[in-house]
């Protein structure tokens, strides 16, 4: 998979293929994503030059390039997501180590640095999503 600044998105009410929506900040692979039903949240991934901590954002309503929202605690990739219309959580990443267990929050609706919300048990990559 390679990496790739491109967004894209479907109208799920309709069968169709999917329409360019933007572009993220930087080019990005194996990143999070979250949303509310006004923000879609974009966290971490790996560039050309190797993991970030860079969150970004939309607005969902109209169309165009990703904005800088603020960073993770700690750059990291292939992690997971969850969360509901107030907050997102970003949790796990691809490597075994204390950085595989950091759980992150961030307020959708504020731009803002993510905080910390405490850890996993144990390290996880591409953790399950759920939300509300």
């Amino acid at each position: 998979m390679g990496i790739s600044n491109v967004i894209d998105y479907v109208t799920v009410a309709t069968a169709g293929n999917a329409t360019d929506f933007g572009d993220l900040t930087t080019a990005t692979r194996s990143l999070a994503g979250l949303s509310n039903t006004t923000r879609g949240v974009f966290g971490g991934g790996i560039t050309s030059g190797g993991d970030v901590n860079t969150i970004q954002y939309v607005t969902i309503q109209t169309t165009g390039n990703a904005t800088d929202f603020g960073d993770l605690t700690t750059a990291r990739e292939t992690f997971g997501n969850s969360g509901n219309a107030t907050r997102g959580l970003f949790h796990g990443t691809y490597v075994n180590s204390d950085s595989g267990k950091v759980i992150d929050y961030i307020t959708i609706a504020t731009t803002g640095n993510a905080t910390d919300f405490g850890d996993l048990t144990v390290a996880r990559t591409a953790s399950g999503t759920s939300g509300t």
